[in-house]
């Protein structure tokens, strides 16, 4: 399939009926148990959220991956879960929202504590989440990659990676984790990538995933290799200000401001980072 460079490109040749679901803005009449995407971008529960939307772009990012209601949809490494309050919601009546991370087996913990509450995680972030989002927690599902029930391999529509692609390098487990998420989709499905981005002429140090930047090019190597073949990219989450070359990596930009307030006002200004965002399909 020839390569995708425009998000409206990408998002008509995956399907039109897509753009409509995505962005449909239901207002007067909208039932509450059934959500547009929208709608669920301005619920109060996320207050806090929303002071990112204008760096993230939840609505155009999931657009252009063609999610829609009624599919069931994995987020890889959710995190502190600011796409779960937006994915949940919006897939918990007609489709399902699963929660994957990394299998813990393949993990070095520090101490017990830690070990504890990653093997635990499984069974406490739905009850988490259903705070997070007011969605029941039996409407939510959360596994680690090798533990997906055999009923739902081969069964999912879409899964999410945000942001962490680094984490499974830098954690030896990129490979594996691909593969095991290559058993979990449907024939159709599909993988989203959004990714912190090097320059194509970055140095390996500042592109190997330690400071969080990674070369689009080797994404899409690193894809391909696990069975993978790319079928669009769009630029709705590039910031051309990123010059991803910072000693203290991505995370010295906004959010995290890890450099404090040295250089705060120059590192708001910037934003934060530079992202790739690709869409994958899974090769026979």
């Amino acid at each position: 399939m020839k390569k995708l460079f425009l998000a409206s490109a990408a998002i008509a040749l995956l399907g039109t009926g897509s753009i409509a679901a995505a962005k449909h803005h239901e207002k007067d009449g909208m039932s509450h148990s059934d959500p547009s995407l929208s709608t669920v971008l301005m619920d109060n529960r996320r207050a806090e959220d929303k002071a990112r939307d204008g760096d993230r772009h939840p609505e155009q990012t999931l657009a252009f991956f063609d999610v829609k209601p009624g599919q069931t949809v994995v987020e890889y490494g959710p995190g502190g879960g600011w796409y779960t309050r937006i994915l949940a919601p919006y897939l918990a009546n007609g489709g399902q929202y699963v929660a994957i991370n990394a299998d813990s087996s393949t993990t070095d913990f520090p101490n017990r504590a830690r070990e504890a509450r990653t093997k635990g995680w499984p069974e406490s972030f739905p009850a988490t989440a259903a705070k997070w989002t007011g969605v029941d927690a039996k409407k939510i599902m959360a596994y680690e990659s090798d533990e997906l029930p055999d009923a739902m391999k081969g069964k999912v529509d879409r899964i999410l990676i945000f942001r962490s692609l680094h984490g499974m390098l830098n954690g030896n487990r990129a490979d594996s984790e691909l593969r095991a998420m290559r058993e979990m989709l449907a024939d159709d499905g599909m993988v989203g990538v959004v990714q912190h981005r090097a320059k194509p002429g970055a140095s390996y140090a500042m592109s190997n995933g330690s400071k969080g930047y990674l070369k689009q090019a080797s994404v899409v190597a690193l894809f391909e290799l696990n069975g993978f073949e790319l079928v669009g990219e769009s630029e709705v989450n590039a910031n051309p200000k990123d010059m991803s070359d910072y000693p203290g990596g991505v995370w010295t930009l906004p959010p995290v401001l890890g450099s404090g307030d040295a250089d705060k006002a120059r590192y708001e200004a910037i934003g934060e980072s530079d992202r790739m965002t690709l869409l994958f399909k899974k090769r026979p």
